[in-house]
């Protein structure tokens, strides 16, 4: 009976280990957060970021750590399921999500396997009430000024999955939700996903984090460098809440940037209230590109790794890792098996110096249509039919285009990076040709070239807003409302947007007050065709009435668009004009 005993307290000892050995998990998700942005870089002077660098501090700054895409949803949807998302053609952010909402995602594995789990902030991958299918248990998907789903207060309290109104700032709002979770579960395992909505515009910091960067520097700089300021202070109250309950040696933290800063190549200063798809104010530097490129600049991101007492801190760690490889992580560190479905590695053993290889023999991207083969110190980029090779050792700006000189090494990486595209849905390099602004951006950073139209050029066309450029008529932006009207009083006015690659079954949501009653349509073009044709159109009505009206068009349009147009009876207040990909 002794012996039994004594085994029966051997077992449980060992159980008791075995979970405290599981370490809790975070993950800290910044939103279009550029490569210069982290204090302990100094590269840019203007920046101050003291708790993310005592993260890092703390554990290791990945010197090349990759975002999964130059682009939100995708990014997200690698990050969130720990497979690259071409496999599940999840490609950019007019892709469908019925690829993605068949995958299961690293929060269902770990709360199956015992963890507490919980999302707070930005989630740009489907219905905020769908969120707790995806592994989540608690949710405070405060993303900005309105209104957002919740199952829990600010406070952790549990409440009915709905609608609620904001309470705080939203990156002030996540961070003391996720700090509450941590206050409630502080003896259980948890993993929490905090995305930040932040340096991504609309860049809306409240003034008390402006006024922390005084002196001369663009607004829209000083906009960004305050949500990076908010989202700090977010990390410092985390970090704090786990070292108030003895757990920062339990806790696995990871920091990375869902792709890199939309420069808009010029870095306009344009109003903070007027331009909701412009420079968002943070900064790639010295990486060359921006959102939207498998560029550096486009997809190699902030990214840090702690876990105190397990890896050694002050590291600078200079393989390459991706966004993937957190996945692969956490199964590992919480002993669950996965069956080889992740891309990503276990970096742990990399980083605590038991592995001396680096965990990737390569790493690759598609993107549209660009892809991207990183292999050792040797990058392949290619968009649409142009083809770049870079030595990132010694360029890691990209300014030298080696395809020339090392013909050998080009054809290898493109038979390599061939064969991984080959096994994505759907295969091959590209989705298609480069639309005109991945031309001009192309131009611009890796070929040097000018790009029209020019800053000069683009004000001299007050017609564009928000993308869109009226016809027998003029646009102006007004409040965040555009105001379009026609021409000498003409009917036949129409707004135009092109360089679109949305694919199509595809939708129109608009709002609007129209000053006739009359026929209205919405007019596209897809790839390959032209010119407009008239099967490709859809009519409906629009009312004189002082109140807004609202219509959800539903486009039958086949393949992807490339041009739309929006045919209006008269003038028009347009509040809402939003292209989205319609379910299936």
């Amino acid at each position: 009976m002794k012996l039994i005993a004594i085994l029966c307290s051997l077992a449980l000892a060992v159980t008791s280990f075995a979970a405290v050995q599981r370490p809790n998990i975070i993950v800290f998700y910044t939103d279009d957060h550029g490569f210069a942005d982290l204090g302990i870089r100094g590269i840019e002077k203007d920046v101050r970021t003291p708790h993310l660098d005592a993260l890092a501090k703390s554990g290791v700054v990945a010197a090349h750590g990759y975002s999964t895409a130059p682009q939100c949803v995708p990014s997200r949807g690698g990050l969130m399921t720990g497979r690259f998302q071409g496999r599940f053609d999840l490609d950019n952010n007019g892709s469908s999500l019925d690829g993605f909402n068949k995958q299961t995602t690293i929060a269902t594995r770990l709360q199956n396997a015992g963890y507490v789990t919980g999302q707070f902030g930005k989630w740009h991958l489907g219905p905020l009430a769908e969120i707790p299918r995806h592994g989540f248990r608690h949710v405070y998907a405060q993303h900005g000024g309105q209104s957002f789903s919740a199952n829990i207060q600010a406070d952790g309290t549990d409440r009915p999955m709905s609608e609620m109104k904001p309470e705080y700032y939203h990156l002030d709002g996540c961070s003391r939700a996720a700090a509450s979770i941590i206050e409630r579960y502080h003896a259980e395992p948890f993993f929490l996903y905090v995305a930040f909505r932040a340096p991504h515009t609309p860049l809306d910091a409240p003034q008390s984090y402006k006024d922390r960067f005084p002196g001369p520097m663009p607004e829209r700089r000083r906009a960004a460098l305050a949500m990076l300021s908010a989202v700090d202070d977010g990390v410092g109250l985390v970090t704090d809440t786990l070292k108030k309950h003895g757990l920062t040696e339990k806790t696995l933290i990871f920091l990375i940037g869902d792709n890199g800063a939309p420069l808009k190549i010029h870095k306009t200063d344009s109003p903070l209230n007027g331009d909701a798809g412009g420079w968002d104010g943070s900064l790639n530097t010295p990486l060359n590109g921006e959102k939207g490129m498998l560029a550096e600049g486009g997809m190699h991101v902030p990214f840090l790794i702690a876990w105190p007492g397990t890896i050694p801190g002050g590291q600078v760690y200079e393989h390459p890792v991706s966004a993937l490889d957190v996945a692969a992580t956490a199964v590992e560190v919480a002993s669950i098996s996965a069956k080889g479905e992740l891309d990503g590695v276990n970096l742990i053993p990399h980083l605590t110096g038991k592995v001396k290889a680096p965990p990737h023999e390569f790493l690759a991207w598609r993107w549209m249509a660009q892809s991207a083969i990183r292999e050792g110190k040797w990058k392949l980029l290619r968009g649409g039919e142009r083809e770049y090779l870079y030595d990132l050792d010694s360029d890691l700006t990209e300014k030298h285009n080696l395809a020339s000189q090392h013909p050998d090494i080009a054809s290898r990486l493109r038979e390599k990076l061939t064969h991984w595209c080959a096994e994505l849905t759907p295969p091959g390099l590209a989705l298609g040709p480069m639309a005109q602004n991945w031309n001009d951006y192309f131009d611009h950073y890796l070929e040097g070239k000018p790009v029209s139209p020019s800053p000069a050029k683009a004000k001299s066309q007050p017609g564009t807003v928000r993308g869109w450029l009226a016809r027998n008529g003029t646009l102006e932006d007004k409040d965040g409302v555009m105001l379009f009207t026609p021409q000498n009083n003409r009917k036949a006015g129409f707004l135009t947007r092109s360089q679109l690659s949305l694919r199509a079954p595809a939708k129109v949501q608009l709002k609007l007050k129209s000053s006739a009653s009359g026929p209205a349509s919405v007019a596209w073009r897809v790839q390959d065709e032209k010119d407009f044709v008239p099967a490709n159109q859809l009519p409906f009505k629009l009312e004189s009435t002082p109140d807004w009206q609202t219509h959800t068009l539903d486009l039958p349009a086949t393949g992807r668009i490339i041009h739309l147009r929006l045919h209006l009876p008269g003038a028009a207040e347009i509040q809402q004009l939003d292209l989205q990909p319609s379910k299936n």
